[in-house]
């Protein structure tokens, strides 16, 4: 056990802006330091449900707000780093605590004599005079305690926590299963026949990967960053095949590893909670709090959107075949994995651009400084990097964000690059949240945002591909709602949102990359210095809606799935494989592939926060779509408009309803027209 004066996450932190000491913290620091917490917030919760005085908004839902302030510390680091720099014990003990943190939060929430208190102050809240921000927290404080099981029977209680315990774990299992699964996957290419037609950048990194393993010749692996270049550009068909079943097969191959009986008892230990709380399946409890409020109003979109995109997407496919049948000179069936290749080379006929000529101007670190340069021109705010900052990583980097009056706004991280304890993907967490203290101290947030970007090598800086740019963009989006936080409550703050809102801030930023006048800003050769040339960027905006249709079915086809899985109303004993097949039958366009299965790597679902809630990636493109018009109308630097996105969106947090605030923005109701407008499906 590690003595208290020895772990660093008791005390004050004596780091710049009391960041995370990560330089001081070790494995065996965080086991004890969830324990400490644990027991803090137990204790705090005791204090307030005991209290002997009547019951008011301060003494009972602030207190509440302010507890387990320990337990928040130990869980920002910790979450942030299993993600990004895990290896197997941090593996271990997030399995170990991870019981221990869902009996702490049944603590709460299945407590009846703090219960009582929270709804005596509920039930008195027409004549407390309370403002708009302790309003909301009041019923959102109610609504979670409703939501998470204070109103069932006690034998019902029992069953809840033994469900929410599972649940957890089996997250976890699930999570920890599909990395380590896509880790041991590794392709050892040594005859030059077998990589034609991939990219010297590819092969440089395939050859820079060999080599740190002490091998020779190229070696690719499941990381985007080199399944991505490989499914787009090798010439062999049948490696192409082969890396696309070996990714379609993560989490799938029967063995320790295998996560299809963990699927059906996490759908089913949904369904059982669903129920529980009175609601026929998983996605009617989820959504009742979302903009979307119910799975027809989900349906509605996702049938709408088809119905839109899909004659689009046939016919983009059959261009695809017809394309491949000529350039092969045989009667071919466009597969999946030569959808991406044979794409790529009619666009490139098509628009005379790809990857490989747009890289050299996408250097990392300028595309970085472009990035937080359109947040500086938008809201005028700064950015300058803090060495002294501590990181979890040598590769992280931390940064100062200043307003344009010197105030200070947060601290954000950067981490680019794949390695072998961090999760596929890009995401943005929050280490730390925004809130008032007590003393009425502004706290200001700790702001992360993980890539995986290809790599530099021994000859050549990081050089980005153009989805990878956009890719930067989206997660920065995210960054700025956290950074713009200014509520009084964490829970209420930054992206604390409906998760069908959350995702505006983050693709409305990918808007301007397909907007000559930042392109210009951004696109900097990495050996000349000579900017993107204008002919260039004007093939990037033509071919930016390239295969539109298709790209949208198979987002409609993950919308889909997640429904599948979340609107059953009995329990799941069938056939993974065979279930996603029927789920997302009607949005796929390229042929089935027997046995591949998509759900068993799927964590947005079941490891992330996203169980029915994946349609909010379409829900939020909608409104993105809609949102940046007033952009293109003002002017896409326009400051004005900025602000008010800044003042009604960025810096509200959940403090008011979603569809108050884009209103209040936008001054009406969004409408998929502008979607379908950008896309080029409506003239």
């Amino acid at each position: 056990m590690i003595q208290a004066e020895s772990n660093p996450f008791y005390g004050k932190y004596n780091t710049p802006f009391e960041t995370t000491p990560f330089d001081k913290i070790k494995t065996e620091h965080y086991e004890p330091a969830f324990q400490k917490g644990i027991e803090e917030l137990k204790k705090e919760i005791d204090k307030i449900s005991n209290n002997s005085e009547p019951a008011t908004f301060d003494n009972t839902i602030v207190a509440l707000e302010r507890s387990g302030k320990l337990l928040d510390r130990v869980s920002g680091a910790f979450f942030n780093v299993l993600s990004a720099n895990a290896n197997d014990e941090m593996m271990e003990i997030s399995q170990r605590i991870s019981p221990s943190l869902t009996e702490s939060s049944n603590y709460i929430y299945l407590n009846e004599r703090l219960f009582s208190r929270v709804k005596t102050v509920y039930d008195q809240r027409e004549t407390l005079n309370l403002n708009l921000e302790d309003r909301k927290l009041l019923e959102e404080t109610f609504r979670s305690f409703q939501e998470k099981g204070a109103n069932l029977n006690a034998k019902d209680k029992e069953r809840y926590k033994e469900l929410t315990k599972e649940l957890s774990l089996l997250s976890l299992q699930f999570d920890q299963n599909a990395l380590k699964d896509q880790n041991r996957f590794e392709m050892l290419l040594t005859d030059k026949e077998e990589v034609a037609g991939l990219p010297e950048s590819s092969l440089e990194a395939a050859r820079f990967a060999a080599k740190e393993k002490g091998k020779e010749g190229w070696l690719f692996t499941l990381d985007a960053p080199s399944y991505v270049p490989f499914v787009r550009y090798a010439s062999s068909r049948t490696l192409r095949e082969k890396m696309y079943k070996a990714f379609m097969s993560i989490g799938n191959k029967g063995d320790e590893y295998d996560n299809r009986e963990i699927i059906r008892k996490i759908v089913n230990d949904r369904l059982a909670i669903a129920q529980l709380m009175g609601y026929p399946n998983y996605a009617e409890f989820e959504l009742s709090h979302k903009m979307a409020k119910n799975s027809k109003n989900v349906y509605n979109l996702l049938n709408q959107l088809l119905e839109a995109y899909k004659p689009v997407a046939i016919n983009e496919y059959n261009k695809v075949q017809g394309f491949a049948i000529g350039k092969e000179q045989q009667d071919i069936i466009v597969q999946p994995w030569d959808w991406s290749y044979y794409s790529e080379k009619l666009k490139d006929i098509q628009f005379q651009v790809n990857d490989e000529m747009t890289r050299p101007y996408f250097q990392l670190e300028n595309v970085k400084n472009g990035v937080f340069g359109l947040a500086t021109q938008l809201y005028g705010i700064t950015f300058k990097e803090n060495k002294q900052i501590p990181v979890y990583d040598k590769e992280v980097q931390a940064y100062e964000v200043y307003d344009e009056n010197g105030k200070f706004l947060a601290v954000l991280y950067t981490d680019f690059f794949p390695r072998s304890g961090k999760q596929s993907g890009a995401w943005m967490n929050g280490i730390k949240s925004q809130y008032i203290d007590e003393k009425g101290k502004d706290s200001r947030p700790h702001i992360i945002i993980v890539m995986n970007f290809t790599r530099p090598t021994e000859s050549k800086p990081a050089l980005l591909t153009f989805d990878e740019v956009e890719t930067l963009l989206h997660e920065f989006g995210h960054a700025l709602h956290g950074i713009f936080a200014s509520g009084t409550y964490a829970s209420l703050s930054g992206t604390n949102v409906y998760q069908d809102f959350v995702e505006l801030p983050s693709q409305i930023m990918e808007n301007w990359l397909t907007e000559k006048e930042y392109l210009d800003k951004i696109a900097i050769h990495y050996q000349t210095g000579a900017k993107i040339p204008q002919d260039m960027v004007q093939k990037l905006i033509d071919a930016s809606n390239f295969n539109a249709g298709y790209a949208c079915c198979r987002q409609l086809s993950f919308g889909y799935l997640d429904m599948a899985w979340h609107t059953l109303t009995t329990p799941f004993e069938g056939n993974v494989i065979e279930f996603e097949k029927n789920a997302w039958e009607t949005a796929q366009i390229a042929p089935d592939v027997p046995g591949a299965c998509m759900s068993t790597s799927f964590g947005h679902l079941f490891a992330g926060g996203y169980a029915a809630g994946y349609y909010g990636y379409k829900w939020a493109e909608v409104l993105d779509a809609d949102a940046f018009s007033l952009f293109k109308e003002k002017g896409i630097f326009n400051t004005e408009v900025a602000n008010s996105f800044r003042e009604n969106i960025l810096s509200r947090g959940g403090i008011e309803d979603p569809d108050i605030l884009y209103k209040r923005f936008r001054g009406k109701a969004p409408s998929i027209d502008a979607l379908l407008i950008r896309n080029g499906i409506k003239k």
